[in-house]
């Protein structure tokens, strides 16, 4: 159970970080996303994988660790929170540059604008 566990978070990573390093801006948004649901595994993971162990403590003879848990929780919801905020500013920013390049000079030298000569002085 912890390999398939490690293999899923580092499937998620590079993945994620793959999809971060790409020229436009819903692949950055997804790669976020896929980083984000890396870390959740991650955190949720340090608190032990115990099958069939309650999260309270005194009911059972062991118990599951409730941190982890409850940080993830709160992980999802600022996840989500950050989630719609960038893709609200994805939005923006394509309106009002008519584009979606995460770098303006790829826009640029997709477009054919003329490049500034180096060797000439005005």
């Amino acid at each position: 159970m912890e390999a398939l566990m490690a293999v899923c978070i580092g499937v998620l990573t590079a993945c994620g970080v793959y999809l971060m390093l790409r020229a436009r801006t819903f692949p950055v948004v997804m790669g976020l996303m896929l980083l984000g649901y890396a870390v959740n595994l991650f955190l949720f993971a340090m608190g032990r994988l115990a099958t069939e162990a309650p999260a309270v403590i005194g009911r059972a003879e062991s118990h599951a660790d409730p941190l982890p848990q409850a940080l993830v929780l709160t992980a999802i919801v600022i996840g989500f929170a950050m989630t719609a905020y960038v893709v609200i500013l994805v939005i923006r920013a394509r309106k009002t540059l008519n584009h979606d390049y995460v770098d303006d000079r790829v826009n640029e030298r997709a477009h054919g604008a003329p490049e500034k000569s180096q060797g000439t002085r005005s």
